[in-house]
């Protein structure tokens, strides 16, 4: 019984060590392993060589309804959805999983990620408790991130229809 636990605590800091590695706060590594906050703490210094960053998580559904934030989001949400129906894993495998594959993706196009490990992960926590959804573009039929409330007979995504300035930026992240 004894070496049950010490596998499944071995697992648990692995897990723990990959989110690190991918940048993930400290919130994060609490809500999915079991493995007590000192401990994260002291293996969170070793591996990022540097103490968490302090503060909230963002807690609000509005950061993924802008422009980009939306695309980028989009993209990550059809991939996890992707994986937990093609695959046997469990919600953060593929989170794991899907956020490598957003973030070659975006990378492959010269473009940064504005997604987030944790910031993705908080999305999921949103679609889970029914605040986002995909909704279907009328134009395109892509499916993109969108409250879960609002009225879709008409939804037109950011990519058919960008808004007056869109791409005119050239901060880090931009679609140009």
């Amino acid at each position: 019984m004894r070496a049950r636990s010490v596998l499944g605590d071995s697992r648990q800091v692995d897990r723990a060590v990959e989110l690190i590695r991918l940048g993930a706060r400290l919130q994060l590594l609490q809500a999915e392993t079991s493995l007590p906050y000192e401990r994260l703490l002291k293996l969170y210094k070793e591996v990022a060589g540097r103490s968490p960053p302090k503060g909230q998580l963002p807690f609000s559904t509005d950061w993924f309804m802008g422009w980009q934030p939306n695309v980028h989001a989009s993209l990550f949400l059809n991939i996890f959805e992707y994986l937990q129906k093609a695959s046997a894993v469990d919600q953060i495998d593929a989170l794991i999983r899907a956020w490598r594959l957003y973030s070659s993706e975006v990378s492959a196009h010269g473009v940064e990620p504005l997604l987030s490990i944790t910031r993705a992960w908080r999305m999921l926590k949103f679609v889970d408790s029914g605040m986002l959804c995909l909704t279907a573009c009328t134009r395109c039929g892509g499916r993109f991130v969108n409250h879960a409330y609002e009225l879709t007979d008409r939804y037109v995504c950011g990519l058919c229809e960008p808004p007056a300035r869109a791409g005119k930026g050239r901060r880090q992240g931009a679609i140009h």
